[in-house]
């Protein structure tokens, strides 16, 4: 009897940008923490519920002990968000996550474990003064933070709910509307001509000096470098307004333009 095998391939695995919300741990508190999470979930259920997330312990000054990391990993589950991964830190970090059970995720890194193997130290603040706090109601405005060299990418049409635009290293520009549950995503600046319904994230490998430029502004959520905004309800001197967002330290501003 002749067997025929089927030959075609099983699957395909593909690397992408993805959505993934980072829960960065202050405190080893996990009752404290599925109530911080809950009451998140509450204010905005369409963007927190059931929200793969990352659970980032490097601001932690000691690794917790399996048992309390279990813990918490049990109270983002109850409170409604599904943890998927430990954010990259040390080889500490990467033991504990072997016997988790759960991957490494290093788009989230926010320590890094010196070659020779030294203690792990948070990056030293810059020498620079910080500048003084723009108006809030009269920004200064300044040209926008490019990501890197490379030129802003354009996106043509709309972009549908469920869709993702993502501009890796560079600004992303949108010439119409971005409609509620879209996502776009730059890694430097976002301008957009158009309505923006849904989510704009900025900065999204960390630089705090992109901004956020919106002709129509209803969006669900905006974000500069992890630093976030969701709205229920627009703020009546907002809604349909041509604005601006930027962050002021670890506060992002909205304003008119």
């Amino acid at each position: 009897m002749t067997v025929k095998m089927d030959t075609t391939e099983a699957c395909d695995l593909r690397f992408g940008q993805v959505g993934i919300a980072c829960v960065r741990v202050k405190r080893p508190d996990a009752a404290a923490l599925c109530e911080e999470l809950e009451r998140r979930v509450r204010a905005a259920p369409q963007l927190f519920s059931r929200a793969a997330v990352v659970l980032d312990l490097s601001h932690l000054l000691n690794l917790p002990d399996d048992g309390t990391v279990d813990a918490l990993l049990e109270a983002v589950r109850s409170a409604g968000m599904l943890p998927v991964g430990l954010a990259y830190g040390t080889s500490a970090t990467e033991a504990l996550a072997q016997r988790m059970g759960l991957p490494l995720i290093a788009k989230f890194r926010a320590a890094y474990e010196p070659a020779d193997g030294g203690s792990i130290a948070p990056p030293a603040p810059s020498a620079t003064p910080a500048p003084a706090p723009a108006p809030v109601r009269e920004p200064v405005l300044s040209a926008p933070a490019p990501g890197s060299t490379l030129g802003a990418q354009h996106h043509e049409g709309a972009v549908r709910s469920g869709q993702q635009v993502y501009a890796r290293d560079r600004d992303l520009v949108v010439t119409a509307a971005i409609a509620n549950g879209a996502e776009v995503i730059a890694d430097g600046s976002i301008h957009i001509y158009g309505s923006l319904k849904g989510r704009a994230m900025a900065g999204a490998q960390g630089d705090a000096k992109a901004r956020i430029y919106v002709s129509d502004f209803r969006a669900e959520l905006v974000a500069i470098a992890g630093h976030y905004r969701v709205f229920e309800q627009i703020p009546k001197d907002l809604e349909g307004q041509s604005v601006q967002c930027w962050l002021d330290g670890e506060k992002l501003l909205i304003a008119r333009l």
